[in-house]
C-alpha cells in the first residue's frame, strides 16, 4: 500500500474520529480505511489505536506516531506548495558561465538588469575560456562563441562576435605595418593560451591560402593581458571588438589587416532541453534574445 496515503488516511480517522468518516475524505471504502490503518501496525509492529465497537482511541506509541504525521504531511504540503511556486513565478538560483570577455562587458551588466525585474532569482555568473561540459558542471545556462556542437542542448543565437587585429601606433612606427596575414610572421604576435593551431590567428592569405600561425614571446590566457601589451606597443593583437573597440575609437590602437580579419562567430545560449523549465530560466533566455537582438 502507499505509505502516504496510510498516513493520511490515519490522522483523518484521528481527526475526524471515525473510519467511516476518513474513508469519506479519502474516497475510498471504510473497509479499504481499515486496511490502511492495518498495514502501517503490521509495518510498525505496533498497536496505533485501541478499538471498541462504539469508538476508537489511540495507544501511547498511537499518539507519538500522530504527531510524527502531522510533522511530515505538512512538511510535504509546504515542499509542494514551494514547487508549485516555481513552476508559476520566476524565482530561485541560476547558474550561468560565459567566456570571460562577452561576461564581462556584455553579459554582467544584462544580468543585473534581469535581476532588478525579477527580485526572487538570484545569479552565480562562472568565467572562463575554457569549454566545459554543461550538465556536468551543473550550470543552467552557458554563453559560448562560434558554432555550436551538436550536443543534444538547445541553442539560441543573440548576436554576432567581431575579432579584430590591432597593434599600438608606436609599435608600427617601429616595426612597420603589415600588409598581409603573411607579414606577421616577422612580427610580435601576442598569443591566447586557449586558442590551437586550428583556431586563433588562422588568416586568409593574399593568394587565398590560410597563412601560418604566428608566434611570439608573450602569451595569455587572458584578453585583457594580451590588450596591455598591445597598448605597451609590445606587439600585434588579435582579440574581441568588444574589448579593443574603445582602444581603437581612441587612437591607443591602430586597426591592421581588416580585409583578413576572421569571420563574426554567433554567440549563443545553450541550456538543457527540458519540457518543464521552470520560470526562471524561461524568463532569463527570453530577457538576453531581446536585449541582443534588437
Amino acid at each position: 500500500m502507499d505509505r502516504l496515503l496510510s498516513m493520511e488516511v490515519f490522522v483523518a480517522v484521528v481527526e475526524l474520529g471515525s473510519l467511516t468518516a476518513a474513508a469519506a475524505r479519502h474516497q475510498m471504502s471504510a473497509a479499504m480505511a481499515a486496511k490502511h490503518i492495518k498495514g502501517l501496525e503490521a509495518r510498525l509492529g505496533l498497536r496505533l489505536m485501541n478499538r471498541t465497537t462504539r469508538r476508537q482511541s489511540l495507544t501511547e506509541a498511537g499518539q507519538a506516531y500522530f504527531a510524527r504525521c502531522k510533522t511530515i504531511l505538512s512538511d510535504i504540503r509546504e515542499a509542494e506548495q514551494g514547487a508549485e511556486a516555481l513552476r508559476l513565478t520566476p524565482r530561485g538560483h541560476l547558474r550561468i558561465t560565459s567566456t570571460v570577455t562577452f561576461g564581462s562587458f556584455s553579459l554582467t551588466p544584462a544580468i543585473t538588469d534581469y535581476l532588478s525585474v525579477y527580485p526572487d532569482v538570484s545569479v552565480e555568473l562562472v568565467l572562463s575560456d575554457m569549454v566545459e561540459d554543461i550538465v556536468a558542471a551543473r550550470y543552467d545556462l552557458a554563453v559560448r562563441i562560434g558554432e555550436p556542437a551538436d550536443s543534444g542542448l538547445v541553442a539560441r543565437t543573440i548576436g554576432r562576435y567581431q575579432m579584430i587585429i590591432c597593434a599600438a601606433p608606436a609599435y608600427l612606427e617601429r616595426y612597420g605595418t603589415p600588409a598581409s596575414p603573411d607579414d606577421l610572421m616577422r612580427h610580435q604576435c601576442l598569443d591566447f593560451s586557449y586558442w590551437s593551431r586550428r583556431t586563433g590567428w588562422q588568416l586568409a592569405s593574399n593568394d587565398g591560402s590560410r597563412a601560418g600561425y604566428p608566434t611570439g614571446r608573450f602569451v595569455s590566457n587572458n584578453g585583457q593581458a594580451l590588450r596591455q601589451a598591445a597598448l605597451a606597443g609590445f606587439g600585434v593583437v588579435l582579440q574581441p571588438e568588444l574589448l579593443l573597440g574603445d582602444d581603437v575609437r581612441a587612437g591607443r590602437l591602430v586597426p591592421i589587416l581588416q580585409p583578413y580579419w576572421p569571420v563574426a562567430r554567433p554567440i549563443s545560449l545553450l541550456y538543457p532541453k527540458d519540457r518543464q523549465a521552470l520560470p526562471k530560466l524561461t524568463t532569463f533566455v527570453d530577457f538576453l534574445v531581446d536585449r541582443f537582438t534588437r
